[in-house]
């Protein structure tokens, strides 16, 4: 007999909060997921038939996350779930996946430190954005620095990478703060005074969402400039700027794997595709990676003829994908890609110029099983 799940079309989960802390960022991860649903549905599907997407809003709670994998995964017998953004969300429905053989494709940077068979992480390890900026930073910044940021994993994990490099090559920490997500006003500007009072050559942010617009925002209120204490971030793209506002946000830096500013024909074909269906909406790197993944995936599924994990995974090892970012490649060893690290300072019109770049893709290490510093070689832009 015929499965349910696939008989009309490929029925997939689609878990990207659109309100709640971290809405501004997941909104990102949904329209670029839509963008390329969209453009695979009308060239005729994979294999005949659409991707039927199931949507749910997980509202950027770890709690609505678990209920919602597990709703797509029991109610809707759905095996393939596109989401989360936050780690803490992201190990909240984990266990759900593995019980269940489904596989999970998550889009964004994160600490690193994790494998699991049944997920696809399409985002930053720490190697590919994290131990690089720290490099810059300390070359052309100074090497005192304050760490600043959200009260959770990613946060704590990430600045405890930046803290050991930092150290292990001659700097100090000023400063390490965090602050529950969804603080309010008073106890981010207090944050904000301890961090002026500590007097570091660069800030390291690791808030999200609106704790980072609201950071943003009141260091200038208060009197931080880039031109003497820059602000470093994993995750301060586009569409926070346009949030914040960029004459908040000039000056200061953020490393990621893609900036819309990036010059290749497949970024600019994208960028077209992007107007045409969202006009002036700000795009970011985490659009732009969610986008990529579910064109991969839909190739894959085009081999596959079949949404079971074991053999989906067999054939993303075998398959690349020339994104908007460049060559997209799964690792068979550790479920991670092939990405290539820039380092962008904002502009006043709220896009990025890039200030570094890779040679080259950085091989995946979420274990930082090699770190070297010297192995930072990049090219100044």
């Amino acid at each position: 007999m015929p499965n349910p799940s696939t008989e009309q079309g490929w029925r997939i989960g689609v878990l990207y909060s659109r309100s709640g802390v971290t809405a501004t960022t997941e909104s990102q991860h949904f329209f670029g997921s839509s963008l390329a649903l969209e453009e695979i549905n009308q060239g005729g599907g994979v294999l005949g038939k659409p991707l039927i997407p199931v949507v749910y809003d997980p509202r950027s709670s770890p709690e609505h996350y678990r209920r919602q994998a597990a709703r797509l995964l029991l109610d809707d017998d759905i095996n393939v779930i596109f989401g989360g953004c936050t780690s803490h969300c992201r190990k909240a429905m984990l266990p759900l996946i593995e019980r269940h053989n489904a596989l999970l494709w998550y889009a964004s940077v994160y600490e690193g430190f994790e494998y699991s068979p049944n997920v696809i992480y399409s985002g930053a390890a720490p190697n590919q954005g994290c131990m690089q900026l720290a490099a810059w930073l300390m070359g052309h910044c100074g090497t005192r620095f304050a760490l600043v940021g959200s009260d959770y994993v990613y946060p704590h994990e990430t600045n405890r990478i930046m803290r050991d490099t930092v150290e292990q090559y001659g700097g100090e920490i000023a400063l390490e703060c965090y602050l529950p997500l969804g603080s309010d006003k008073a106890a981010m500007k207090a944050l904000v005074q301890r961090l002026l009072q500590s007097a570091p050559d660069a800030v390291f942010s690791t808030f999200v969402g609106t704790d980072a617009e609201l950071f943003y925002r009141l260091s200038w209120q208060a009197g931080l400039r880039a031109q003497q204490t820059p602000i470093a971030s994993l995750t301060m793209s586009e569409a926070e700027v346009a949030k914040v506002g960029a004459d908040c946000c000039a000056g200061h830096l953020t490393a990621a794997t893609w900036f819309a500013s990036l010059q290749s024909p497949a970024n600019t074909d994208f960028l077209q595709r992007w107007k045409q269906r969202f006009a002036d909406l700000p795009v970011s790197t985490y659009a732009q990676t969610a986008y990529s993944q579910m064109h991969l995936f839909a190739r894959a599924l085009a081999q596959t003829a079949s949404l079971d994990s074991d053999k989906l995974r067999a054939a993303l090892y075998g398959l690349e994908l020339q994104s908007p970012s460049g060559r997209l490649q799964i690792l068979q060893d550790n479920h991670h890609c092939l990405l290539t690290p820039y380092i962008g300072r904002c502009r006043l019109d709220g896009q990025f110029d890039v200030l570094w770049q890779s040679e080259q893709p950085v091989r995946p290490d979420p274990y930082l099983v090699a770190p070297c510093f010297d192995a930072l070689a990049g090219q100044e832009a």
